[in-house]
């Protein structure tokens, strides 16, 4: 089988070099930063000595790939849908395994379908790394059962969830809502109380509430997590704000939980976390992250 990757990231990558390990006929990729002069270079010479072949544009890759899996960030979910339905061969699979709202799904399978395509909604269900292409997925849509046996033999572990279009992702951003925005409730009460010096009294009384938990370790990897992948932890609650309000609901949490990840990224891309180790003292990024929005009163 050929597979094409439009998106190629961590998650792209991951993917990528574990369907050329399992014996992939053909593995390709596109990104848009194969066309920044910044990152073209670095991420040619990563996926050459992977054994994937790069393509200049999503058409490019579509006309070669049988199978094609879109690891895009949540924004650009729909956009790259729609770009595939215009030069997508009939019968090629689109698999999205992009982290979007039931309805962002439901219009990209109407582009991807209208246009000849066999499009199959993914929920990755917890981070990729970890697990690499085994990371467990939930599937959608009427392909799914049948993508679950086409993909499974490549190492893929792979659930239907329903011959519906947006149960799986409901599943996925519903999760979200109070994973990602446990992460951001961490980072803004341990850096608060990191600034008024109750950070042991406060994570005391979590271990007594919650003695199953290691606070200072979960600190430690949730501080860690959002100062290098904020951005794309922002844009997923954004779109798990947008599946709560096609529920009805005004997403009061999830927005302000996007609106902290994004804090975080954008103090990341200034540099406040250069040097910092990963899964280091959480401290050390709460006292950064304080020098920076209330400088005269950081702790030294």
């Amino acid at each position: 089988m050929r597979i094409g990757l439009i998106g190629y990231g961590e998650v792209g990558k991951i993917f990528a070099q574990a369907l050329r390990e399992g014996g992939a006929a053909w593995v390709g990729a596109y990104d848009i930063l194969l066309k920044d002069a910044a990152t073209a270079a670095g991420m040619r010479a990563y996926a050459e000595q992977a054994g994937v072949a790069t393509l200049d544009s999503a058409a490019t890759l579509l006309d070669r790939a049988e199978i094609v899996i879109s690891a895009v960030t949540a924004s650009q979910a729909l956009a790259v849908a729609t770009e595939a339905a215009a030069a997508i061969r009939p019968g090629t699979w689109f698999l999205d395994v992009n982290s979007a709202s039931p309805g962002t799904k439901s219009a990209a399978a109407r582009a991807i379908d209208g246009a000849g395509g066999r499009y199959v909604e993914s929920a990755m269900m917890t981070s990729v790394p970890p697990y690499g292409i085994r990371v467990p997925m939930l599937l959608g849509g009427p392909h799914a059962s049948e993508a679950a046996r086409l993909l499974g033999p490549l190492g893929f572990s792979m659930e239907v969830a329903s011959e519906e279009i947006g149960v799986a992702s409901a599943i996925k951003m519903c999760r979200s809502v109070f994973i990602k925005g446990f992460e951001a409730i961490v980072i803004e009460s341990y850096t608060a109380a990191r600034r008024y010096g109750v950070e042991a009294h406060v994570l005391a009384s979590l271990s007594e509430t919650f003695p199953a938990i290691d606070w200072e370790k979960q600190g430690a990897y949730l501080f860690s997590r959002v100062a290098r992948h904020g951005r794309r932890r922002a844009e997923e609650m954004r779109e798990a704000a947008v599946t709560v309000q096609e529920a009805g609901l005004a997403p009061h949490m999830a927005a302000a939980s996007a609106d902290r990840q994004d804090m975080v990224a954008g103090l990341a891309a200034q540099g406040a976390f250069a040097g910092m180790e990963e899964a280091g003292d959480w401290r050390a990024y709460a006292d950064r992250i304080l020098a920076i929005v209330q400088p005269d009163k950081a702790r030294d």
